[in-house]
Formats: C-alpha cells, sequence, structure tokens
C-alpha cells in the first residue's frame, strides 16, 4: 500500500432524500480504500441530523469487510489477560492444597502489584519480550515478600521448600500464559475479529502516518476511521479531514468511534482539552503521540505504533473499574465513619441547637456531576434572612450572625459531617472538588475556562484544593486548575493522603 495521502475528490454533501439509497448504496470510503455500506437501522435520525449541519459522512465510514462483531468494542486488554495470569498464580492448588492460604495470598499480591506497574492496560504494540522485564520484577518482588511471610509462620523448612516450589511454578506458568495471551491477541487483531474504531485529531504529517500504519497493520487493534482538526486546516492538512473539531462529537456517534488518537492538531492544548471533555469524547480511550523525545509511556516500557511512539492518557472522567474502585470506597468510608462518629455528631447535634434552637440541619441546593443539583446538609451555624442570601452571599466568615458555637464547628469543619450521608446516597464522594450553588457554578463558568470541567465527576466532602490552602476568599483560577489535577491523576492513594491532610486540618482549626 502506497504511503501517499489519499485524495478525495470535492462532492456536493447528499442531500436528505439520498438518505434511504444510501442505506442500500455502497459509497466509496476515501480513508479506506474500498466500498463502504452505511447500515440501515435506528440511526437514520441522527445521520440527517450530520447531513443538516453540513457534516461530509462519506469521509467517515467504516471498513466494510471488517470481521469484527458489532458487540466487541466494550473487551478491553486485561479481560483476556487478568483470568490467565490468575489460572497460572492458582495452579498449585491442583498438585497440593497444603500451601492454599499461602497460594491465594501470593496470587492477590501479585494481581496487586502487575495493576499497579501497568501490566493490565491496553497497549498498541503487543510483545511478550517488552513485558518480560517488568513481568519477571515484578513476580520476584512478590514472591520475596510471600517467603518471607511463610517463613515467619513456619520453621519448617520442609514446608518453606515446597511453599516456594509452587511459587516458582506459578511464576513460570504466569510467563507462559502472558505468551500465550499476548499471541492470541495478535492473531484476533490481524483477522479482525475484535478491532477499536480510531478517530485521529490531527491531519499532518504524523497524523498521515497514523492512518497508513493504521490501515495496513491491523495488529494494533484499531480501525481508522476519520480526522478531524481545526477549521484552518481545511484542505490544507496532508490527510483529508472528515471534519473539525466541532464535529468530533457527532463523528463519534456516527462511526461509533472508542479511541481517540491525538497525533498532531493545529491548535492551542486548552482548545483541544475543552473538545477532549465534551461527553462522548470523554468516553473515549485517549492515545497521544508525545511531543518531546524520551517521552515513555505507563508502565516503564515504551509503546509505539509502527515506529511512531504513543502513550496511553489516563482516564480524564473516573469511569469504568477506577470509578467502581473510587465508589466503593466512598461507601465503605462514609459507612464505618457515620457509626464511629456517632457520638460525635449527637453532639455536634445538641451543640447546634444551644445554639441556634431547633432547626438543627441545614439544606442547600448544590451542583454535583455532570451539572445536576441536589440538596447538601450541613449542621447550622446562622440562618439567612432569605434564600436568595443562602444562594448567593460568597462568605459568612465574619458574619456576626454566627455564634461561638457555629462559628468553632466551621473552623473545625465540624458542620460537614452530616454530608456523611449525602455520600452514601452517591450525591457526593469522600475527596472530589468541592460542591458550589448555582449561581456562582454559572458565574464562575461563564469567567473561568477549565472551572466547569471540576464537574467530571462527583463533588467532595474534602478536596485537594482544600488541603493545599484553597479555602475562603481565594482564586477561583488556582481551585479549578487543583481539582481538574486531581481529577486527571486520580488513585486511591491520592485519595488517602487528602483524607489524611484533611484530618490535620481539622485538628489545627483550619477553617473558615
Amino acid at each position: 500500500m502506497s504511503s501517499q495521502p489519499a485524495t478525495r475528490s470535492a462532492a456536493p454533501t447528499p442531500h436528505l432524500a439520498d438518505v434511504a439509497q444510501r442505506t442500500a448504496t455502497p459509497q466509496h470510503n476515501a480513508f479506506a480504500g474500498q466500498d463502504s455500506l452505511v447500515p440501515a437501522g435506528p440511526q437514520t435520525d441522527d445521520r440527517e441530523a450530520d447531513l443538516r449541519s453540513g457534516l461530509d459522512t462519506t469521509a467517515v465510514l467504516p471498513y466494510a469487510k471488517s470481521r469484527a462483531a458489532s458487540g466487541t468494542s466494550w473487551l478491553r486488554a486485561w479481560m483476556m489477560t487478568l483470568p490467565i495470569d490468575v489460572a497460572a498464580l492458582v495452579a498449585p492448588l491442583v498438585l497440593s492444597q497444603n500451601y492454599w492460604r499461602g497460594t491465594l495470598a501470593n496470587a492477590v499480591l501479585t494481581v496487586a502489584i502487575f495493576a499497579a506497574g501497568g501490566l493490565y492496560r491496553a497497549r498498541r504494540h503487543v510483545s511478550i519480550l517488552d513485558e518480560l522485564p517488568s513481568l519477571c520484577g515484578r513476580l520476584l518482588a512478590s514472591a520475596a515478600v510471600v517467603a518471607i511471610i511463610a517463613a515467619e509462620r513456619h520453621s519448617s523448612v520442609e514446608y518453606v521448600g515446597g511453599f516456594m516450589r509452587g511459587v516458582a511454578l506459578s511464576a513460570v506458568l504466569v510467563i507462559l500464559g502472558r505468551t500465550v495471551s499476548r499471541s492470541l491477541t495478535k492473531l484476533v487483531r490481524k483477522r479482525r475479529w475484535v478491532e477499536h474504531n480510531a478517530i485521529i485529531i490531527g491531519s499532518g504529517p504524523i497524523g498521515l502516518e497514523l492512518a497508513r500504519l493504521l490501515r495496513r497493520y491491523p495488529q494494533y487493534g484499531l480501525r481508522f476511521v476519520g480526522c478531524v482538526d481545526v477549521p484552518s486546516r481545511q484542505g490544507t492538512g496532508v490527510l483529508p479531514m472528515s471534519g473539525t473539531l466541532d464535529d468530533l462529537e457527532h463523528l463519534i456517534r456516527l462511526v461509533d468511534c472508542d479511541v481517540l488518537v491525538i497525533a498532531d492538531p493545529d491548535c492551542p492544548e486548552s482548545a483541544l482539552m475543552e473538545t477532549l471533555l465534551e461527553p462522548r469524547s470523554s468516553s473515549c480511550d485517549l492515545w497521544a503521540v508525545p511531543r518531546l523525545w524520551g517521552s515513555r509511556s505507563h508502565g516503564g516500557y515504551p509503546d509505539h505504533i509502527g515506529a511512531i511512539p504513543i502513550i496511553k492518557i489516563g482516564d480524564i472522567s473516573l469511569s469504568g473499574p477506577r470509578w467502581a474502585i473510587k465508589r466503593a470506597s466512598d461507601v465503605l468510608f462514609a459507612a464505618v465513619a457515620l457509626i464511629v462518629l456517632s457520638p460525635l455528631l449527637l453532639l455536634c447535634a445538641i451543640a447546634t441547637f444551644i445554639d441556634g434552637g431547633p432547626g438543627i440541619f441545614f439544606y442547600q441546593e448544590r451542583i454535583g456531576r455532570y451539572g445536576k443539583p441536589f440538596k447538601v446538609i450541613k449542621f447550622r451555624s446562622m440562618r439567612p434572612v432569605n434564600e436568595q442570601e443562602s444562594q448567593t452571599n460568597w462568605s459568612i466568615a465574619n458574619d456576626k450572625r454566627v455564634g461561638p458555637i457555629g462559628r468553632f464547628m466551621r473552623r473545625t469543619s465540624l458542620d460537614e459531617l452530616p454530608q456523611l450521608w449525602n455520600i452514601l446516597r452517591g450525591d457526593m464522594s469522600v475527596v472530589g472538588p468541592r460542591p458550589e450553588r448555582p449561581y456562582f457554578v454559572e458565574k464562575f463558568s461563564a469567567e473561568y475556562p477549565t472551572y466547569a470541567a471540576r464537574h467530571r465527576v462527583p463533588v467532595g466532602l474534602t478536596g485537594l484544593a482544600q488541603v493545599s490552602g484553597l479555602r475562603g476568599d481565594t482564586p477561583i483560577s488556582d481551585r479549578a486548575r487543583f481539582d481538574n489535577y486531581y481529577i486527571e491523576n486520580w488513585s486511591l492513594w491520592l485519595d488517602v493522603k487528602v483524607v489524611l491532610r484533611t484530618v490535620t486540618e481539622v485538628f489545627r482549626a483550619g477553617g473558615r
């Protein structure tokens, strides 16, 4: 296949009257280099909407002769690798059940170390030789840990020796299993049984080369279905464009895209990020060609398509397994905290009643994930004059209507404890961007471009911005940067760090 860019004759955008004929008539796809067939079905109304918007649908039709089943887009790399790893790690139980506790503990520890090291992340270039150094190092680390524990619990050299022989056997089986799983992965990709539709962002030379490689080498598991860039590159880029960045949301739905590859878009990073944070874009897997020499992908070993280095961008919206882990930890933390802190909650309720009379709880509308409103619960520290004051008064830190008990509870953040119930309900998370009132969300979203991006995740009882000193009358732009950094670099350990720093702030009485 030639590496020269495909040319596309200028053709008028089809009229709506042609839609019915399109569903049964092959159309030429300039990107695929072959005839493609537009599938008939419930998407017709969506296609008509795209035609009304002037979007060139003929340039983004999927390959006609792909063998991939329509329901395989949900498949991920770990779904094949993880079961084989687990089977290899527990295989010694077939030979002997004398060491079943240690064998299971070794399996859990090894899988956890593999996951932390990125050995279950998707890769475009699949090779057991690339993974072998990382595999061996982590297998040795887990074996050392279980060996120390086994030696401490059992003084018998014979017992420890027998157990370690099982561990060594499982390590060998893991490497063999990985070899088999990688071979299977390459096989199903080459035969196009499993592949993911990919849109390239950038119509320059790098985008052109990526498109050529993806069309020619199916072993990377991506099927090139279109290219977008800024309007200024329309007709000037070396790779024909299917639309502009503004059309990306339409294109993702039109071609059932689940992978975006950032190549060389001719736009500022802020404009690109604004597009990638749209609902459909943020649900896609995101890959990027690094712009700096020496950039490496997660896991300590590089990934590439052909000779072009490529890195996997972390989940920017907390979805999938990461969201399940975060939600489970939130529910566990909130449930335990409500039980353990119940005496303190009772004391706070009594103190609030003494300070301000009946009505110890204060309910206020806040904006949560995806901009949905909910009622946040707090201990009452003062009574606003009316609802308008409640919604639009920025700070009551120096308000004389706040009594001494209310001021103490605000400084120690004890007034926030009822929000543990919001966490159990699913309105909030333990750690996340702090929730704000609708009036200020609208105001700040208009003034600060990155502020609205905070709502990609649930709001939190505490947050990275707050424990970093950004409370009260501090710059909103700085808060938004910290909140977005937290979202894009989330880990369970980061949540633990924020919680520990929050406890420190409570004892320092550093609240407002």
